[in-house]
């Protein structure tokens, strides 16, 4: 009885393989490294290098593996690129997810937990977001994420499978443990891209738009710490093992922090203070995306205990400095 894990040698799956691997699971990782890294595989985890739309051989490591559950994480997630790309993402992030979900499928996997995004609601009206609000993204990304949705809603229907798509809104900070964290090639993320600025390994950030109708004039987004949103993906296995029905949560704190507050979260927590351009708006970023979060809460227990945002500055930043140390012994 194994857990695979697509995209586990990325910043998100790695951390969810940890907290399987924690709670006494075998988990084995499938990711074709285009994104994570080889090393970010937690060690007692099987590895097995390659792309989660490649049937035949997803098919292969079921069987040799004992699967019965899939975690899927693989596929694009940079909003600006999506809309530079679109073809591509629905490849990446719809296409290979339909070829993943027909092996699971055929081969009688009957859990399978889903990386969604708040990128689904689009620039929803009201906050907080609730589950029940219209899908309505505004970027490719979004809308491949919300294809994929579709796509297990209705093999739920007609396959013996049922699934939780966790909508997450922005996840940031990395493993208290040091372990794992983010890695990106091509880092979006506001926390990690601060951090990078206040370790001294970019010259400065930019804030893109301070223009929106929000009190300072920059987008706010709630936060949540990496290592809560791996124990949701656990909790929401857990949860289908003990014959829970499909449905779709929002993983975030139900609280927002603007880009400028973020920002000097982490200036204060690094204390060092780092140059912030000003810079255009970004294609597909809306001014608002804070989560209603009641419903994971009740139907899986869920509780975070990393919600501070000095916290989970602290953590990134700690592993900001071990990627340095890294380079370091590297070089």
């Amino acid at each position: 009885m194994t857990v695979l894990v697509t995209g586990g040698a990325g910043y998100i799956g790695s951390h969810a393989a940890l907290a399987l691997l924690d709670g006494g699971r075998d988990v084995v990782v499938l990711d074709n490294l285009s994104q994570g890294h080889r090393w970010a595989v937690p060690t007692g985890a099987a590895f097995v290098e390659g792309d989660c739309g490649d049937e035949d051989l997803v098919r292969r490591v079921i069987a040799e593996h004992d699967v019965t559950a899939i975690m899927h994480f693989a596929g694009s997630i940079i909003v600006p690129d999506s809309v530079i790309y679109p073809l591509e993402y629905y490849r990446n992030n719809t296409v290979n997810s339909r070829a993943l979900l027909q092996v699971a499928v055929d081969s009688g996997v009957k859990h399978f937990i889903f990386s969604s995004t708040a990128g689904v609601y689009g620039e929803p009206k009201a906050t907080p977001i609730n589950e029940d609000f219209a899908l309505k993204p505004i970027s490719p990304y979004g809308t491949s994420k919300m294809m994929t949705e579709k796509m297990l809603a209705d093999a739920a229907i007609a396959h013996d499978l049922r699934y939780v798509a966790l909508r997450y809104f922005n996840v940031a900070g990395a493993d208290p443990k040091g372990r794992s964290g983010q890695t990106s090639r091509k880092a979006t993320h506001l926390i990690k891209i601060a951090s990078q600025a206040a370790t001294g390994t970019r010259p400065q950030m930019a804030i893109y738009g301070e223009d929106y109708e929000t009190p300072d004039g920059t987008c706010i987004r709630d936060y949540i710490h990496v290592s809560d949103l791996a124990n949701a993906h656990v909790l929401a296995l857990e949860y289908l093992e003990r014959g829970g029905e499909s449905d779709v949560m929002n993983c975030g704190y139900g609280r927002g922090f603007s880009v400028r507050e973020v920002i000097g979260a982490v200036k204060k927590v690094s204390g060092v203070d780092f140059e912030v351009e000003l810079a255009d708006r970004r294609p597909g970023d809306p001014a608002a995306l804070i989560a209603a979060a009641d419903r994971i809460r009740q139907k899986l227990g869920w509780t975070p205990v990393h919600d501070d945002l000095d916290a989970i500055v602290r953590h990134a930043l700690d592993w900001e400095q071990s990627l340095k140390s890294r380079e370091v012994s590297a070089a």
